[in-house]
């Protein structure tokens, strides 16, 4: 006799088998579009000025391909297991290291800083944001026992970032540079550190970071018109006040898409750094606020992913890169209403650009293989395994720091 109840267990597993985000794909493939539809729309004038056959597809094409190429990058880290980055990330710090000290020695400038390689080809401080997280993550995880000895490990952990950080200030990219700060101070509380030495490392952090914006030209001239701009808004910097013109014509549901007229008329970067100002032109504050939803929504799945992953090393993952492209797309947004100094980054899976692209779906592949290997773990396997907990109700009880991971020291 044929029991009509027998195909459901087999329904089931073919669910079971999606152990890929759903929800984080979403988002990201939302993302892309949106990207690739405002890169083309901004970039008409900038193709025509670098292609030679005056084409005004020509970096809306190359964006496409950068695409393309993101996706089978990120589709494949996806299936590499996380653990296995233990014994690569020190070659990789120093290949960072090695490439960030290039870009000090070549001098390629392009909008009064140094910041990239072969021709603008290769930015390595987008690649620096990446391997600054797998290196942290992993070195937490692997002395997570000795966190609370800051002179043994925790200050030389310091002194490493901060020479990373200081190379990055170097050409200058002060987005970069604070970014990768933050990240280490995150990293630093969520691994356990003693909520004394990483107040001591911010401190140190900001005094060396205020320390070398007055140091530099440009750090000085950001930081002038910035409060000028704080003051009265038709004191701001040239890119800003037309970020603001672009921002007021668009209203509260834009003038459409391919219409602005700002990136026509002298925006700078229409199709990089200021993307944000020509969306919010053509898709107003609705399409404004819609994109920002999409980056909160990336954050939760981020934490949520980190809160399931199996151990240590993958919560810390899934933390510090989701909050690194969250904190970029911040940053971005920040700087074009005003709220920040210009920092001169570009808003994730938006903005053009090879590099930001590749390191940015490269640390969305990271994040998939994290939330597969949480989702297949069983709950007996995770009721013994290092998750993060990032519920509030969690950071009010009164323990000790490797507490915030369900470990019992």
């Amino acid at each position: 006799m044929i029991n009509a109840t027998t195909p459901k267990p087999r329904r089931r597993a073919n669910v079971q088998s999606l152990s890929f985000d759903v929800g984080l794909l979403l988002i990201v493939a939302s993302l892309l579009v949106i990207g690739l539809l405002m890169v083309y729309s901004a970039s008409w004038d900038a193709s025509m000025a670098i292609s030679d056959s005056k084409s005004q597809n020509a970096i809306f094409l190359r964006q496409v391909i950068w695409v393309v190429l993101g996706v089978i990058g990120a589709t494949v880290l996806s299936y590499f297991d996380y653990h296995r980055y233990r014994k690569w990330v020190v070659p990789m710090m120093l290949v960072v290291i090695g490439m960030l000290f290039a870009v000090l020695i070549v001098r390629e400038v392009r909008y009064n800083s140094a910041r990239s390689l072969l021709d603008g080809s290769i930015q390595p401080a987008e690649l620096a944001k990446l391997v600054s997280v797998l290196y942290l993550s992993v070195w937490l995880t692997n002395n997570k026992e000795m966190l609370k000895d800051f002179k043994n490990y925790l200050l030389p952990l310091s002194f490493g970032i901060g020479f990373v950080v200081a190379l990055i200030l170097a050409q200058p990219d002060l987005s970069a540079g604070l970014t990768v700060l933050m990240l280490g101070i995150m990293l630093l509380f969520l691994a356990g550190g003693d909520w004394k030495h990483v107040a001591i490392v911010i401190l140190v952090g900001l005094l060396g970071f205020i320390f070398l914006i007055n140091v530099m030209p440009t750090g000085r001239i950001r930081f002038a018109q910035y409060l000028s701009g704080l003051e009265n808004p038709t004191k701001s910097s040239y890119h800003i006040r037309r970020t603001y013109e672009a921002i007021i014509k668009g209203g509260v549901f834009g003038v459409g898409l391919g219409k602005a007229n700002t990136k026509f008329t002298g925006l700078p970067l229409p199709h990089t750094d200021s993307i944000f100002a020509v969306l919010a032109e053509e898709t107003g504050i609705i399409g404004s606020l819609i994109v920002i939803l999409l980056y909160v929504l990336l954050l939760w799945r981020g934490f949520k992913i980190a809160r399931n992953a199996p151990d240590q090393l993958g919560s810390l993952l899934a933390f510090g890169l989701t909050s690194w492209i969250v904190i970029e797309a911040l940053i971005n947004v920040s700087v074009i209403v005003g709220l920040l100094p210009f920092a001169g980054n570009a808003l994730p899976f938006i903005s053009a650009g090879g590099s930001s692209m590749t390191a940015t779906m490269a640390a969305i592949g990271i994040v998939m293989n994290v939330a597969r290997q949480g989702t297949t773990t069983t709950a007996s396997e995770r009721s013994t395994s290092a998750t993060v907990d990032l519920r509030r109700r969690d950071w009010r009880r009164s323990v000790s720091g490797a507490d915030r991971y369900g470990e019992v020291e």
